[in-house]
């Protein structure tokens, strides 16, 4: 059973009905989120350590009351290799009563076909196939004319080791445009399944009422204003050369909590978390590290989330 400090759910008392992992191989894990079975969703995964690794979904289903999410960890080479890690599976449907902000997720297969979408103003989210490894998705409706909210992505494959990343987000006055890119273990452009999800003023998982203490934070170089939320009112900060960075949320600290990182940018660096997330004196670190395809520490751009279950 994972640290109860960093694991939630929406079902009735998670704390006595906790989340639970079996290995069920080298690299290999089952997460067991009871009593939210049910059709959908999305599942994110974010590896955490100081050696290059990534994790991503393997698959997800209903099993009985409860919700599988299979993740599988990989190192540079693309050999499955064992690793912490932090998951999340989330689903959302019908239209917030009280719309703050906005919110939306996409699950699309290798092809382009979205499998599952969610988009909070009612409108239909899309996809559409681009090169080997490349896909434009389209949220209409969400988010601000200029670069607003967070952005998450990642691989989902139960056959081999891939990773993906937005290459590319073109906001507008109508939606968000988004470029997803992925690839293999070879860091060749890759066409494999799918998620992403986009949050403006709401915490990553999307609930309608959002948690009190979350915040998120782009780092593509600067870091744009609209894209650096804190739900405190205080301002988060960046620090660090990327081996690690270490972003700093103030007034948000408050277990149970979680945080998932996604790499930005057009060549196949991928980032996760360093280490897990510290809590002192109210504010959470967050501990970002970036990679080349080799494996060494970069500074690359990325996109942190974090929050709690309150």
């Amino acid at each position: 059973m994972p640290d109860p400090s960093r694991q939630w759910g929406s079902w009735p008392s998670p704390s006595t009905n906790p989340v639970k992992v079996d290995q069920i191989g080298l690299g290999s894990y089952v997460v067991h989120f009871p009593l939210i079975g049910g059709p959908g969703g999305i599942a994110h995964a974010t590896a955490v350590g100081s050696a290059a690794r990534w994790c991503q979904i393997g698959d997800w289903k209903t099993v009985g009351s409860g919700q599988d999410v299979y993740v599988n960890c990989y190192l540079p080479s693309g050999s499955p290799s064992n690793s912490t890690f932090t998951v999340l599976y989330t689903s959302s449907s019908g239209l917030p009563s009280t719309p703050s902000g906005s919110y939306g997720y996409l699950n699309s297969d290798s092809s382009g076909t979205v499998l599952t979408q969610y988009n909070s103003t009612g409108a239909v989210n899309a996809v559409s196939k681009g090169a080997t490894g490349l896909w434009k998705a389209w949220l209409p409706g969400l988010g601000l004319a200029s670069n607003a909210g967070n952005l998450q992505v990642t691989a989902v494959d139960a056959k081999q080791g891939a990773r993906c990343k937005v290459s590319d987000w073109a906001p507008g006055t109508a939606g968000q445009t988004i470029v997803v890119a992925c690839y293999n273990a070879s860091n060749a452009p890759y066409d494999t399944e799918w998620t992403l999800s986009y949050s403006y003023l709401r915490a990553v998982h999307g609930p309608a009422f959002a948690p009190r203490s979350f915040g998120y934070l782009w780092y593509n170089g600067s870091l744009p204003p609209l894209t650096n939320y804190n739900s405190s009112g205080a301002t988060n900060t960046l620090a660090g050369a990327g081996a690690p960075f270490t972003v700093t949320l103030p007034s948000v600290a408050v277990p149970s909590d979680t945080s998932h990182v996604t790499a930005y940018g057009k060549s196949p660096e991928y980032c996760g978390l360093y280490a897990p997330w510290a809590r002192t004196s109210g504010s959470v670190r967050l501990y970002v590290a970036c990679f080349s395809p080799s494996g060494t520490p970069v500074k690359t751009p990325f996109f942190a989330a974090y929050t709690s279950a309150i």
